[in-house]
């Protein structure tokens, strides 16, 4: 008897290539590079577009039909580069450069178009509801979605899909095996293809394509229940040929059919390039925003100032690094960027005379050779948009701070006369200094050149030019959303007036002699 389970309505489908080559995946990751470029700009257009229907959904309980086809390519299409690649190495044809369904391929994905969708579950399913799933395709897929980016221990990248998950730890053991023995292990491949179908069908709840909640299920092996009944085992009696027929021509299989030929390759470049530019605007709209807050809600008394952060060392100077203010434009920089700058200096010993001073970097440097001394990185206002900077946050970044080993100066920083600004005492101190081009340093210091510096230190500028600037930037990001919409809309209107596209049926290329055989169409009648 054929085996019954509930459908779910993302449909996977994949058949396992007889004669797969022992060493050809060895080099897949190389023949693949085309595909990975194309599919990160498809991906960064897959965001925009899923921002875009989720405000549909919520308005109108509908997805455009243009961008739901349009998602569901983009995961067509990675679901093949992922099963030609290290997500199932189940084919040795390489992956076609489109967005459609392809009949003759032996990876397929489909969604039947949802004609409603709940207004209220698109605020909640692709991040709430689907945290458990999350938790177990983290598990598959080592970080969840191929479509989210981690980084290492050390910064580098790593696209998630098979990367460190058990899908990819079995891939790599069924590569092992098809190397020695020239076989892919059938049950190997069946339990790969059974996470794969399930990343995907979350991969779709979580980009909007369906309410229907993902089952905790592993159905495994090539032929997805959700889109035919499982072919009978060798010796059981056969299925019904009427019955496949008529789930294959079924109104809801007809309805799932892509409309491949709305999106053409130009109009894909132009939806992408449209995705970019939408992208690029809320990066501009939003430093924009953040400098125009800091302009009016940040001054006090005209400054831009950091938070006080104590810094110490039992070396003979606190040295921040280079300000370097000789690159081209660097005038208007400090006139407009910059302007004014200070430093407030409180020694943690009140009766303990410290000094700060400003001077040459190339003075400073003779001066403090063979000093002992602490390195603070660069410092400045802690809302990080202009003059110093205290670390990434603002303030002192413990990993930033460097000790350079040496003794004492030869003479206290008072009696140095290369300082273009300074502060001497106990207690608060400012060192005020209006910056010109050149490379600058920064040096606090006991007043008599001795051992241990203890203070607290927050520093200003009184940035002139930031409201300037936070208008330019939000002009320049209103002006990319207004471009960057037009073009959307101008590609989504194109690809809703290329209509309905004609139905055509896949019939599946013969399977391996030792799988199960799919009966039907998986993906329904086209």
């Amino acid at each position: 008897m054929t085996e019954q389970r509930t459908p779910y309505p993302v449909r996977v489908d994949a058949v396992l290539d007889p004669g797969l080559s022992r060493g050809l995946w060895l080099v897949k990751w190389l023949l693949l590079i085309p595909h990975f470029i194309v599919l990160v700009f498809l991906w960064l257009a897959f965001v925009v577009v899923s921002v875009i229907a989720f405000v549909a959904i919520l308005v109108s309980g509908r997805y455009p039909r243009a961008l739901f086809d349009f998602n569901v390519g983009v995961l067509r299409w990675s679901w093949r580069v992922h099963y030609y690649g290290y997500g199932a190495l189940g084919t040795d044809r390489y992956p076609p450069f489109t967005l459609a369904d392809v009949p003759d391929y032996p990876a397929h994905l489909d969604v039947p178009y949802p004609e409603r969708l709940s207004r209220g579950l698109v605020l909640v399913k692709w991040w709430l509801l689907a945290l458990p799933h999350y938790l177990v395709i983290g598990v598959f897929a080592g970080g969840g979605l191929w479509l989210t980016a981690r980084s290492d221990a050390d910064g580098a990248g790593n696209d998630g899909w098979a990367a460190g998950g058990l899908i990819g730890l079995l891939v790599l053991i069924a590569g092992i095996v098809l190397l020695v023995r020239g076989r892919y292990p059938r049950s190997l491949y069946d339990f790969v293809l059974g996470m794969d179908r399930w990343v995907l069908r979350v991969a779709a709840y979580a980009g909007l394509m369906t309410d229907s909640y993902p089952p905790f299920r592993l159905d495994m092996g090539g032929a997805d229940p959700g889109s035919v009944p499982l072919s009978p085992l060798p010796g059981s009696p056969g299925g019904s040929a009427a019955a496949v027929s008529s789930e294959a021509n079924s109104p809801d299989a007809r309805r799932s059919a892509p409309a491949g030929h709305r999106w053409t390759a130009g109009r894909v470049v132009a939806l992408v390039l449209g995705a970019l530019v939408l992208m690029t605007s809320t990066g501009l709209l939003a430093a924009g925003g953040g400098l125009l807050w800091a302009d009016q809600t940040q001054r006090e008394e005209g400054w831009l100032t950091s938070d006080d952060e104590s810094v110490s060392t039992a070396r003979y100077a606190l040295v921040a690094d280079d300000v370097s203010l000789d690159a081209a434009g660097a005038d208007w920089i400090v006139d407009n960027l910059i302007g004014e700058a200070r430093l407030e200096m409180t020694s943690a010993g009140p009766d303990v005379e410290l000094f700060a001073g400003v001077a040459p970097s190339s003075a400073v440097s003779d001066y403090l050779a063979g000093v002992g001394q602490r390195r603070l990185g660069t410092v400045g206002p802690g809302n990080g948009s202009a003059g110093w900077s205290m670390g990434s946050g603002g303030g002192m970044d413990p990993g930033m701070m460097t000790d350079v080993a040496g003794g004492p100066p030869a003479l206290p920083p008072t009696e140095q006369d290369f300082w273009v600004a300074q502060a001497i005492g106990s207690g608060t101190q400012t060192l005020q200094w209006t910056p010109t081009t050149g490379d600058w340093t920064v040096v606090v210091m006991r007043a008599d050149g001795s051992a241990g510096v203890d203070a607290s230190l927050a520093v200003g500028a009184t940035v002139p030019g930031l409201a300037r600037a936070a208008w330019g930037l939000l002009g320049g990001g209103a002006l990319m959303l207004a471009v960057g919409g037009l073009i959307v809309a101008l590609t989504l209107r194109r690809a809703h007036a290329a209509g309905t596209p004609p139905t055509t049926t896949w019939t599946p290329p013969t399977p391996a002699d030792d799988g199960p055989m799919l009966i039907g169409s998986p993906g329904g009648t086209r």
